[in-house]
């Protein structure tokens, strides 16, 4: 189950970054070409808020299932366990929250410029934060 979870996990990021980096870049064409926010605009913000949701999800079992999760935490000396065990998960957390916060916050502004300005702001960051702490020596 442990290796099928990793995999899962590993595979769901490139779908989960592609949906994420469409929403930033959908959002930056909108805001820059001042388009009005249509359907079509939240429909691809919220499929990448489902995606990152999603790895989430997968990332927290497979943190609790894996052999090396209780016994790596803790180990702050060694740069590969701190990514792994520390930095990946809280960092991606703090992204997801504030993916979570730019899709609550979008729903409350009536401007089509604010509204894709939030998404911009708070999915981009998102995205930056969560390219900052994938362990790009397990991917590649």
């Amino acid at each position: 189950m442990y290796s099928f979870l990793q995999k899962f996990h590993s595979g769901w990021a490139y779908l989960a970054l592609l949906l994420l980096l469409i929403a930033v870049v959908n959002a930056i064409i909108g805001l820059t070409s001042k388009k009005d926010f249509t359907a079509k605009d939240r429909k691809i913000a919220l499929f990448a808020l489902i995606g990152t949701h999603t790895q989430l999800l997968i990332g927290l079992i497979l943190y609790f299932v894996s052999p090396l999760g209780k016994a790596a935490f803790g180990q702050m000396s060694n740069a590969e366990l701190r990514l792994t065990s520390l930095e990946h998960p809280l960092i991606n957390l703090i992204a997801i929250a504030l993916i979570t916060i730019g899709w609550s916050k979008h729903k409350k502004l009536i401007n089509s410029e604010a509204k894709f300005k939030t998404f911009a702001i708070y999915y981009g960051i998102g995205l930056l934060l969560i390219l900052s702490r994938i362990p790009w020596n397990l991917w590649f």
